[in-house]
């Protein structure tokens, strides 16, 4: 067991942006332990954070996999608003059919900013996952006026190097949001006789070309092999169909739970 002052004394190390093993080090605390403390719903009193972003020397999120998954879901299903408190509100909406991803969205949200609130607010068929933070706009510079697909989406450079340490975590935030895994199907002649074919296969779908480019971008550089397919004229949908390639999926996403 570690005394009050030990506790506070590391947060504080972690909140000047600390690594958890210098920290360790310093105070012969446990990296878990120091994680446990950092990540409870109710931090200590007194003990306050600055945003990665807003220090003199900007650093990345200190929870890097859950802020890939959480961008992945920001740009399929997000939005960042401004309230009359000057606070900003992240909604992630989801829908009610998918618990599991829902609970993964909520543990995302309260990792990348574990000292502010974060709630479900219940509508109609879907869950919209709320956080406020006055830093949405540091940790998610896409935030802009009007719709997403509207205006241009363009990683920074210390976002692009998160999805490049973290692709599968990115790739599941965006299928989680936008992309689904069915079962298609087809006939074939076989000695004769015309049979049913069934096959899994992954869309994603978005209006935004640049967030689809974000998309199949990442999908190359893992290996994975995809198609273009059109809707109604639109090339709005991302096709993997192949059967390596979606046992890759399969590996690292699945279907929505």
């Amino acid at each position: 067991m570690y005394d009050m002052s030990t506790r506070k004394r590391a947060l504080t190390l972690v909140a000047q942006g600390r690594s958890l093993n210098s920290v360790s080090q310093e105070l012969g605390v446990s990296r878990f332990s120091i994680r446990s403390w950092r990540e409870r719903i109710e931090p200590l009193r007194g003990v306050v954070r600055s945003c990665p972003r807003c220090q003199g020397i900007p650093g990345s999120p200190e929870a890097p996999a859950a802020y890939a998954y959480l961008l992945g879901l920001y740009l399929g299903d997000g939005c960042i608003s401004l309230s009359r408190r000057e606070v900003y509100t992240m909604r992630i909406v989801l829908d009610n059919a998918w618990p599991g991803v829902i609970d993964e969205c909520e543990a995302a949200m309260r990792s990348v900013r574990p000292d502010n609130s974060v709630c479900r607010v219940k509508k109609q068929g879907c869950v919209a996952v709320t956080g406020s933070s006055k830093h949405w706009p540091c940790l998610f510079p896409e935030h802009g006026p009007g719709k997403k697909h509207e205006r241009r989406i363009i990683l920074e450079p210390w976002q692009q190097a998160i999805v490049d340490a973290h692709p599968w975590e990115f790739i599941r935030g965006l299928i989680h949001s936008d992309g689904c895994r069915i079962t298609n199907w087809t006939t074939r002649i076989v000695a004769g006789e015309r049979k049913r074919y069934e096959y899994p296969r992954y869309f994603f779908t978005n209006v935004s070309a640049d967030i689809r480019q974000l998309y199949t971008d990442t999908l190359d550089k893992l290996g994975v092999e995809w198609t273009q397919c059109r809707r109604n004229g639109n090339a709005f949908n991302i096709s993997v169909a192949r059967k390596p390639s979606v046992a890759l999926l399969d590996t690292h996403v699945g279907p929505k739970h």
